[in-house]
């Protein structure tokens, strides 16, 4: 695992960083990792990203009977 260091911290963020590791029950390292981890998602491929739309898709099924939302932005398109 790679090191990394961070100079320069201003205080007040230590001290938030350190109260919310405490918060959380973690160490300030771990902390920071969750928070990079949170703001830096690892990169999906395509197809994981069209099979959580289709696992979405199946928990919320759209009601039927909709317009097709093609011919809707056509129209407004259309309309301008």
């Amino acid at each position: 695992m790679a090191i990394l260091h961070v100079r320069n911290v201003p205080d007040d963020l230590y001290e938030r960083l350190k109260e919310r590791a405490a918060a959380e029950r973690r160490s300030i390292s771990a902390e920071i990792i969750a928070i990079l981890e949170c703001q830096l998602p690892a990169k999906r491929s395509v197809s994981e990203v069209l099979d959580e739309v289709d696992r979405i898709n199946r928990l919320y099924p759209l009601p039927p009977n909709l317009p097709d939302a093609t011919e809707l932005l056509r129209e407004d398109h259309e309309q301008r």
